[in-house]
């Protein structure tokens, strides 16, 4: 209760309410005070739908959940939207929110940089490939060259990313094969438990700073590249 106590008496300095938020360690304070700037701006409902969009635009959605991000890009500009999602239950709620709307497929594999099985641990309302533990399951991973080529994907206009420490291999990977070109805007949520996680979220940055452009950045909450 004292370190509660503690936690909470900082938090209230910057407006916060512990009772918003599950603090288990320092990691959870830091990104609290993280995200405070990005609730202000109201981010998920501003900053991270809006695009020049139509109904004929592209937009794939990795990292789909319970599907809220696609169903308000869709709402807001009827576009055709690819949602991947590689947790089974996860899949099977996303079809049968969209099971009526053409326009919207949902895929029950994740993009990665080779095909594969891996473990995917489950932890409260998120799941990771970056943990241990009894509550896992199997998913699918397939090589996002190979999807690309199948699928004849010429131009993403928007890619949102958040796939609990997988957005590393994934951006690694479509800018060693130069796929990242097809990428109009990298919408991506970037994870610090993963091993090295500064260190390579900072060569990424340099790498995409090559053929795309920051539009905004909020550290280990959400970012945006633009395509130069």
């Amino acid at each position: 209760m004292e370190f509660k106590k503690l936690i909470n008496n900082i938090l209230s300095i910057f407006g916060i309410r512990i009772s918003r938020v599950n603090i288990k360690s320092k990691k959870d304070i830091i990104q609290v005070l993280r995200v405070k700037p990005w609730f202000e701006l109201n981010g998920d409902k501003t900053l991270r739908l809006n695009y020049k969009l139509d109904k004929e635009s592209f937009v794939i959605d990795l990292g789909g959940y319970e599907g809220e991000w696609s169903a308000d890009i869709f709402c807001k500009y009827g576009s055709n939207i690819y949602v991947f999602e590689p947790n089974k239950d996860f899949y099977n709620n996303i079809v049968e929110r969209f099971r009526n709307n053409e326009k919207i497929k949902v895929l029950n594999f994740g993009l990665a940089s080779n095909d594969r099985i891996e473990k995917l641990y489950l932890n409260d309302n998120s799941s990771t490939l970056f943990s241990e533990g009894l509550n896992f399951s199997e998913i699918q991973l397939k090589n996002v060259v190979d999807f690309f080529n199948s699928e004849k994907i010429e131009i993403v206009d928007l890619i949102k990313i958040n796939i609990e420490g997988g957005e590393f291999e994934f951006l690694e990977n479509i800018i060693k094969s130069e796929l990242v070109m097809k990428f109009d805007n990298i919408q991506v949520q970037f994870h610090d438990f993963v091993p090295n996680s500064d260190i390579r979220m900072s060569e990424i940055q340099k790498e995409l700073s090559k053929t795309h452009y920051l539009t905004y950045q909020f550290e280990y909450v959400w970012e945006n590249w633009k395509r130069k």
